[in-house]
């Protein structure tokens, strides 16, 4: 932990104050989650490197006793599990090597049926079960079992798995748990989109999510119905999660700044908003000055809260405005017909003030390329079936789902508020940090960011 963080939680704590509101800290009974509760809210605190991120929800107090924290299967799992409050409402690996040194590795995030390496790794000893979590541990990767569909456009010509389980029938994809809140602003469920069933309903896929989840990772042989599913639905999409204290910035929320998880209660958001394919139902076109939280505080400069502010609100702008010779992005150049496309990271990060994609749009950006193959994680080398053209890939994405070669390695973008509370990123959580984020995307599109930009885009991303 920070050594500056407790002074940063009592600076919380003295704003909650300042709005006469007061405030009680008391110790969640699952997984240690903080809760702070004041009267017609509930805040939990996820301290993180960067400041503290925050949880409000409209309906009160969160119920640790509902059943997100019940264990519902016959592994002892549950919704919170793998989705804990004081770490961004996912994992961290900091987060799991805690509660594997404390259980031994026999808490019930440590399960083989896809929380190891493989399902027939060794579990006889701590010292094997630490093996068998390694990505679990080192990375917060969860290992998803899905097999090439039937019809599919291609099949498996290779496989080079370290661990010596997958095949055609069951291929092992390693994936990091997508956080449980700020759902009301979802297009897509799951990385790969497999919840995304209707198009239409977000609430209708989570409901389905839920029971498949209960039923996958917690191994409940029979469905849970539907009143079950709509209570975790319910209090899921009740959560708004985001960083309200930065340790350079101050609390986010002051001085005309938007930040924190307050405002995402009234942010707009429906399906197709601001879409940058022209499928906002309004007609509006899209404008790429998507994200406006900080803006006020633009031009700040002088003592060192302004410097450090006038940094967000200048990654803000590069956020919306710096140009990005867009290229080789299967799922969206093929889809505007363009080899090459004049954008900037609201092009893909187009939801207002929120930063996924307001429609499902996957995207293969080149994470699960050959070339950037970890010697940690099977590549697999895939055939179409009528071209006899070939491809290697850690993880074929979108196409698992849909069978189409053209859906190879897609995937979807994430919501980006509450970044700094959820470390390593990406599906694969190839980036640890931030910083590391803003190079990947700086290579990959040779954007020419200066050491600068660099550092003013992170800030702003540590700040969301």
């Amino acid at each position: 932990m920070n050594a500056r963080a407790p002074w940063a939680m009592l600076a919380v704590l003295a704003a909650c104050a300042d709005h006469g509101e007061g405030a009680a800290v008391a110790q969640s009974s699952n997984l240690g989650a903080d809760l702070v509760r004041v009267p017609g809210d509930a805040d939990v605190l996820a301290v993180n490197e960067s400041g503290i991120a925050r949880t409000v929800t409209p309906g009160g107090a969160i119920d640790t006793h509902g059943l997100f924290f019940r264990s519902m299967g016959t592994n002892g799992r549950a919704c919170v599990s793998c989705h804990v409050a004081s770490q961004g409402w996912t994992v961290t690996p900091a987060g799991l090597r805690e509660r594997f040194e404390r259980t031994g590795g026999l808490d019930p995030v440590f399960r083989p049926n896809d929380g190891s390496i493989s399902p027939l790794a060794d579990l006889s000893t701590v010292e094997a079960r630490r093996s068998a979590y390694d990505l679990l541990l080192r990375k917060g990767l969860i290992r998803v079992g899905i097999g090439i569909p039937d019809g599919a456009e291609f099949e498996l010509a290779g496989v080079d798995d370290p661990y010596g389980y997958a095949s055609a029938s069951e291929l092992s994809l390693f994936r990091r748990p997508l956080p449980a809140a700020n759902l009301r602003f979802l297009s897509g469920v799951m990385w790969d989109g497999r919840e995304t069933l209707t198009g239409m309903s977000i609430r209708e896929d989570l409901a389905h999510q839920s029971n498949g989840a209960t039923q996958g990772h917690a191994q409940k042989p029979d469905p849970i119905n539907d009143a079950q599913r709509e209570e975790i639905v319910a209090f899921e999409t009740g959560l708004f999660f985001a960083q309200t204290l930065d340790f350079g910035a101050g609390l986010l929320d002051r001085d005309g700044a938007r930040g924190g998880p307050v405002p995402l209660n009234t942010t707009p958001f429906y399906l197709g908003i601001n879409d940058t394919l022209g499928a906002d139902p309004t007609g509006k076109p899209f404008d790429p000055e998507a994200m406006t939280i900080f803006a006020a505080w633009a031009g700040l400069n002088g003592n060192r809260l302004d410097e450090a502010r006038g940094a967000v609100a200048r990654g803000e702008d590069l956020f919306n405005h710096k140009p990005i010779e867009i290229a080789d992005v299967r799922g969206l150049n093929d889809a505007l017909g363009a080899p090459v496309i004049h954008g900037t990271c609201t092009t893909c990060h187009n939801a207002p003030d929120v930063g996924d994609h307001s429609v499902a749009l996957p995207l293969d950006l080149g994470l699960t390329d050959a070339s950037r193959r970890t010697p940690d994680l099977p590549l697999y080398t895939l055939r179409n079936t009528a071209t006899g053209a070939t491809i290697q890939t850690t993880d074929p994405g979108r196409a698992l789902i849909t069978g189409r070669w053209k859906d190879m390695a897609r995937f979807k973008g994430p919501i980006l508020r509450g970044l700094a509370a959820r470390p390593p990123y990406f599906h694969n959580g190839s980036a640890t940090s931030l910083a590391e984020v803003v190079d990947f995307y700086d290579g990959r599109f040779a954007v020419g960011f200066t050491s600068q930009e660099k550092s003013d885009l992170a800030a702003f991303l540590r700040s969301l």
